[in-house]
């Protein structure tokens, strides 16, 4: 539960147990003055009566500024959905014509001359092979590097590191 509605009910309970106490009190008729005429009546059950009243207005409210709430929620969370459709088909559509595009290069590409599409193609090899080249000495010369960093570390723990460490 809420604060508010924990409050409101303990307040409530409060009143009940009030009216229950001093009820002797609450049912003494009185002259009321309604401003054009008097009644004879209990305050304390008049007053009892118009309390109720504004609990159960009070609670009516509650019940309608909630639900009014929740409807407008209903409403964003469709309003969020259609617009995701349209999003979703909006990507499908720049899909298709990527699709299309590539489609329409390759076409291009195959409509060349052989002899371009071999150049090409051995231009892409040769560099392939190369950036391979290049990248198998890198995994060496790392490998090389990581091994002598846990040779160092070793000879550290085993103590037969005889090299005084750099000075700072």
């Amino acid at each position: 539960m809420r604060g508010r509605n924990v409050f409101l009910l303990v307040l409530i309970v409060a009143m009940a147990v009030f009216a229950w106490r001093n009820w002797a009190v609450f049912s003494e008729e009185k002259t009321l003055s309604l401003i054009f005429t008097q009644v004879t009546a209990p305050f304390g059950i008049v007053m009892l009566s118009i309390m109720a009243v504004l609990v159960v207005v009070y609670f009516l409210y509650t019940v309608g500024l909630e639900t009014a709430a929740l409807l407008e929620v209903k409403k964003y969370a469709r309003e969020l959905l259609s617009t995701r459709k349209l999003a979703d088909e909006a990507e499908a559509s720049r899909f298709s014509e990527l699709k299309k595009w590539l489609e329409g290069e390759l076409e291009g590409l195959k409509a060349q001359s052989p002899a371009g599409l071999e150049a090409k193609l051995q231009e892409v090899v040769e560099r392939i092979d190369r950036v391979e080249h290049e990248l198998r000495e890198d995994i060496e010369k790392a490998g090389n590097t990581l091994a002598a960093y846990i040779g160092e570390l070793e000879d550290q723990l085993t103590g037969q590191d005889r090299h005084p460490p750099p000075p700072r």
